[in-house]
């Protein structure tokens, strides 16, 4: 402290001597007063620039290295996010404050402003060092397993409103000479109009609030809104907006509290049970189809997979139709299995030994409604990946097989009729024709 006493009064004998130089030299008083305030601001603004160059230069340079070259990680986040360089910024204004009082003492009207004005910057400052630090939190956090889905960018945006919020009326409150409590007050009379300027900040505060309580979507998430024409990865969960990567590479960025308001597809779910739907089906011909007898039943014994059921099931029908005393000389009598359901036992027993096809969950072969295209034979079983490629070579290769094998059960594929089709049907009405 006497040290720097000693320096103030240092500052001011020099303050006193280059005005009694300009005074001495012909100036007049008052010129001469003013002429010495531009010098020393001059010298302020210099001394300043000065310290603060040699502080970001040399001495944050010199940390840098010292930072970079530990096998501390942590300490590596506060050079990335500029925490050292927001503390340059300081030492400017510590030089104006200290020395203000002593430049501007004949200027009583101007010094309460440049106060006003250093402290200001300094809060300013402060902010900045504080949020870097925010941003080194959240870094963390979100390396963290247990916080990696969490929509974690929401809050800390939240914290960072606050904090500018925070800042700006502790500026207005420097600058005006008014408490901040008149300013929180004032800002309670500017509710509705907050409420408009913000409309979007708090809809996306709230709606932030309840994905993650409800845990409906986290960063990582597949998801599919149709509205938006979204249907791809959740790469950033923010306050106001959720960022999709699409599967096209595109992005679409998507208001939070539409994920609240709307409906939309999650497939974690999918993800997490390590299995994906297979559902779809094949169209048989209803002409092809119908009861089976001994010649064909014979010969869909030597195919393995289902050998052991035609024996089965024959000696259950055989069994039925002695009991109840059935003429089965009649193959519309009694009960007879047909090549459709004998060819969904044989394409069920295929996914119940397909190496890819996920055994716990469900597996079923099913006919739906009639359609003007055929009778659907629907496949519904789960693959045991989920993973986009795989899933839809292990779907193609169940298809391909299932395809074939129709027809080894006297079953055509239904397909719309092509030109192809049209010409072989005249051609084969035109040989009737000369037979006739």
């Amino acid at each position: 402290m006497e040290g720097l006493v000693l320096r103030f009064n240092s500052l001011s004998n020099l303050e006193k001597w280059v005005e009694e130089l300009f005074v001495t030299n012909g100036i007049d008083g008052e010129m001469a007063v003013y002429l010495r305030l531009l010098i020393f601001l001059f010298v302020l603004l210099i001394i300043s620039s000065i310290a603060f160059l040699v502080t970001k230069h040399i001495i944050l340079n010199f940390i840098y290295r010292f930072v970079r070259s530990t096998k501390i990680k942590w300490d590596d986040m506060l050079v990335d996010n500029k925490v050292f360089g927001n503390l340059a910024h300081t030492i400017p204004a510590v030089i104006v404050s200290l020395l203000a009082p002593t430049i501007f003492r004949d200027f009583e009207s101007v010094l309460p402003f440049i106060t006003k004005v250093t402290n200001s910057y300094l809060i300013i400052v402060g902010t900045a060092i504080l949020i870097s630090f925010l941003k080194i939190v959240e870094i963390a956090l979100a390396s963290q397993p247990s916080f990696k889905d969490k929509p974690m960018a929401s809050y800390f945006q939240l914290v960072r409103i606050i904090l500018y919020l925070g800042t700006g009326v502790l500026i207005l409150s420097i600058l005006l000479g008014k408490s901040p409590i008149y300013f929180l007050s004032a800002f309670g009379a500017m509710t509705a109009v907050l409420l408009l300027v913000f409309k979007d900040t708090i809809l996306g505060l709230v709606a932030s609030v309840q994905i993650s309580s409800n845990d409906m979507v986290r960063v990582g998430d597949w998801v599919e809104m149709p509205k938006f024409n979204a249907d791809g990865d959740v790469i950033a969960i923010n306050l106001n907006t959720v960022k999709v990567q699409n599967w096209d590479k595109t992005y679409t960025t998507i208001p939070t509290y539409y994920f609240i308001t709307d409906s939309f597809k999650n497939w974690r779910g999918m993800v997490e049970s390590g299995g994906r739907r297979i559902k779809r089906s094949i169209y048989i011909n209803s002409q092809t189809i119908r009861f089976v007898d001994p010649e064909t039943r014979a010969s869909y014994k030597k195919f393995n997979l289902i050998s052991d059921y035609i024996s089965r099931r024959q000696k259950e029908i055989e069994e039925f139709n002695s009991e109840n005393q059935i003429d089965t000389s009649v193959l519309i009598n009694g009960r007879r299995m047909t090549n459709i359901g004998v060819f969904r036992k044989y394409v069920e027993s295929y996914l119940k030994s397909h190496p890819r096809i996920k055994q716990d969950m469900t597996i079923m072969v099913r006919q739906l409604a009639i359609e003007d295209r055929g009778v659907p034979l629907e496949i519904y079983c789960f693959t045991n990946t989920t993973a986009w490629v795989e899933y839809e070579s292990i779907q193609a290769d169940i298809f391909d097989h299932v395809l074939s094998a129709a027809g080894f059960f006297g079953l055509e594929i239904f397909q719309q009729p092509t030109g192809k089709d049209i010409q072989k049907a005249v051609e084969h009405f035109a040989q009737l024709s000369r037979l006739e």
